[in-house]
């Protein structure tokens, strides 16, 4: 799996190259800026693009602003992001084109070496994968409009887990429950939300995410 790294504090940037390896990706570029990261993700068109938000010369959103006029030009660019803290209009931007193979990570979540290596490989096939921490940020925000209200406690706890991305058999393994229990629930968050139920993981999350942020 070919990766396009783009991180401005060295530390943190070697630290995340030897971690790829390890896990079989090929860093084919790394680099600490916007420019360079935008001529990076043209030139090298990697499998997936792993990047810091704030990034020289801006020091604002200009990883976030790279990325996504990359994927402009080139749709489909599978891309995580990573940010320090937990930013609504981050996910809004990404989520925004509907097409999946996008990630929104806290930066907290690379030291754990499983979760971030899953969500590199999960966002390079295609899916979509959000922060725990973003996605109860998507949530309290709906609660607030009273329609989060109507699920059960087990519901929402499946609610979360689908909106980060997971699998039917991820649910059920994380939540220690059949996967055709998960079904049932996850059929009924879908009645009460009003939301159009689908097959594909993707469009799945992709309709659960879109819900929470009306």
């Amino acid at each position: 799996m070919r990766v396009v790294l783009a991180e401005d504090l060295f530390l943190l940037r070697e630290g995340l190259i030897r971690t790829l390896q390890e896990h079989g990706c090929d860093v084919v570029a790394a680099v600490d800026n916007g420019p360079s990261l935008l001529r990076a993700l043209l030139d090298e068109k990697p499998d997936v693009a792993v990047v810091d938000v704030r990034l020289p010369p801006t020091f604002t959103d200009e990883g976030l602003q790279a990325s996504l006029e990359a994927r402009r030009k080139r749709p489909g660019l599978p891309i995580l992001v990573l940010s320090q803290y937990v930013e609504q209009l981050y996910a809004n931007e990404l989520l925004a084109g509907g097409d999946g193979a996008i990630g929104y990570l806290l930066k907290d979540r690379v030291t754990n070496t499983d979760q971030f290596i899953d969500a590199v490989r999960r966002v390079a096939a295609g899916g979509t994968v959000m922060d725990p921490q973003v996605i109860a940020k998507l949530l309290s925000r709906s609660d607030a409009r009273g329609m989060i209200g109507s699920l059960t406690p087990r519901e929402r706890d499946v609610l979360e887990l689908m909106a980060e991305g997971r699998s039917n058999a991820a649910i059920a393994s994380g939540l220690y429950i059949s996967e055709s229990a998960v079904a049932k629930h996850t059929a009924s968050i879908f009645t009460k939300l009003r939301i159009a139920p689908s097959a594909d993981d993707n469009r799945r999350v992709l309709a659960v995410l879109a819900y929470l942020k009306r």
